[in-house]
């Protein structure tokens, strides 16, 4: 299995901008989908963006279209989420997860994540 790390997250400023490093070791992840998922207070956990291994196709939530962009480098075995317009109800905790194999925006296929970044986004 592919351990996950996250890091970047902070207090920001409505209307700024975070990125968001999520480095994977124990395996490369070359041949993983990728995603990011965040959890507010009180909120169940919800998808944000994914990326495909193979063609690198990205999905996102409607919520962060335009706004937010999932990329990889599978060289650096990490993926990043950079958050761009940031508004206060983008606060949350975000989740880095991989799956083998294709691409989904379903959590439960998901099967190794993160321990969560805080993001706090001041109105």
């Amino acid at each position: 299995q592919v351990q996950l790390v996250e890091s970047g997250g902070g207090l920001v400023q409505a209307g700024g901008s975070l990125r968001l490093p999520c480095a994977a070791s124990g395996r490369t992840i070359s041949s993983y989908a990728m995603g990011w998922f965040r959890q507010a207070p009180g909120k169940e956990r919800e998808f944000v963006a994914a990326i495909s291994w193979s063609s690198g196709r990205t999905y996102y939530a409607d919520s962060v279209k335009g706004r937010f962009t999932i990329s990889r480098d599978n060289a650096k075995n990490t993926v990043y989420l950079q958050m761009n317009s940031l508004k206060h109800e983008d606060t949350a905790v975000y989740y880095c997860a991989a799956r083998f194999g294709g691409v989904t925006t379903t959590s439960a296929d998901f099967n190794s994540w993160g321990q969560g970044t805080q993001v706090t986004v001041s109105s």
